[in-house]
């Protein structure tokens, strides 16, 4: 059995620049022959941790933590410990497990690691536990020296600590760990770069500062500049693979229920933070979907391929939910099998309500209904 649980989010954000590519500029793709905004899934995913962090949906123990600085948070961890001392052990520790230092940066791991709470709790308990067994390594010394420091318990059981911990991101959006491909984790959730139902051109603000202790004869700017930016209606995609996300959290169903409950407002609700202090572009969703398949996931992107246009008497935000209701009629009935579910929490009046799914008040009981259709499935 297959269980697919798909979010169709249409979004419209006012004048804003959320998303920058490497000159400054929204980020933008071609599709359908013609320019669309863009924000790339990367962006959704970390707006969506965050998201989950800030209203407190998933306990902390269960998080996942990206960082570089593993070090620094061991030794803050272990605090009862010589700093100094710290160091060199925890070295031998994560050596042990196969992690190595930055060559530019000894007080930093050699990449970005995504570690679990409790892999790092871990850490910290196994170098307290092993405290008199493990040398004090300086950070210069090679890898093979550092490795060879740690007693064989302490590599089996350092080897061991690395299984993503029931971190719910990690389950959700997966790891690679380069030098450890045995822990690596499979993603059980796929976001989509979002993209506008419409074209979109940039446009740019030209702004100035001036000296507020400027003397009275000086009539120009102390500062110039511009900004580009556009306001698009966005089409915004994730699925998630029940399955997989309970295999990843280690069977743990009711955590993968608590996860599924979680993603559905935190991705809701998800805003990236790129020049907000500018634009303060905080717009909620007006269209948020979510199905239930059983054969294969099924975006609805091509429902923009021709470019949703403007019109007077309807909004591009409503235009775009009955793009989106008409593609899925029209897929469904060739590829469905007929058992999709849908759920719904429409501002626009546009998505029908006959046989088109159950209408949820708010957000929160759209949530908590996803949770339910989760359990079922995971029941079946």
């Amino acid at each position: 059995m297959r269980a697919f649980l798909e979010f169709h989010i249409i979004q419209n954000f006012a004048p804003s620049n959320l998303n920058r590519d490497d000159t400054g500029a929204p980020k933008d793709a071609i599709f359908g022959g013609h320019r669309r905004a863009r924000v790339s899934s990367q962006c959704f995913k970390r707006a969506t941790r965050l998201a989950a962090a800030e209203y407190d949906l998933i306990d902390e123990a269960h998080r996942g933590i990206r960082t570089k600085r593993l070090k620094r948070l061991l030794v803050e961890r272990l605090a009862d410990r010589d700093p100094e001392e710290s160091a060199g052990k925890i070295e031998s520790a994560l050596a042990a497990a196969g992690l190595s230092s930055s060559k530019k940066d000894k007080e930093k791991t050699e990449y970005l690691l995504f570690l679990g709470e409790k892999e790092i709790a871990g850490f910290a308990e196994l170098v307290d536990q092993y405290w008199d067994e493990l040398a004090d390594v300086d950070a210069t010394a090679n890898k093979k020296q550092r490795k060879a420091s740690a007693p064989p318990e302490v590599t089996k059981k350092a080897k061991a600590l690395l299984d993503g911990g029931k971190a719910v991101d990690i389950a959700l959006f997966g790891r690679m760990l380069a030098d450890l491909p045995a822990v690596n984790q499979d993603a059980a959730c796929q976001v989509a770069h979002a993209i506008s139902t419409h074209r979109v051109e940039r446009e740019f603000d030209y702004y100035t500062a001036v000296d507020d202790r400027a003397p009275d004869d000086n009539t120009g700017a102390d500062m110039i500049g511009q900004i580009e930016f556009n306001s698009a209606t966005f089409y915004r995609y994730a699925v998630l693979d029940l399955y997989k996300l309970f295999d990843n959290l280690q069977q743990d169903r009711e955590l993968a229920l608590s996860a599924v409950e979680a993603f559905a407002t935190a991705f809701v609700r998800a805003v990236p933070s790129g020049k907000q202090n500018t634009f303060a572009a905080h717009n909620a969703p007006d269209f948020i979907g979510v199905t239930l398949r059983h054969i294969a996931p099924m975006s609805l992107a091509n429902a923009f391929e021709k470019p949703v246009v403007a019109d007077l008497r309807i909004s591009l935000t409503e235009q775009s939910v009955e793009r989106l209701h008409k593609a899925d009629e029209k897929l469904s009935a060739v590829y469905s099998d007929g058992q999709d579910q849908w759920l719904y929490l429409d501002l626009t009046g546009q998505w029908p309500d006959k046989n088109r799914g159950e209408a949820q008040p708010n957000l929160s009981r759209l949530a908590q209904r996803v949770r339910e259709l989760a359990d079922d499935a995971l029941e079946a």
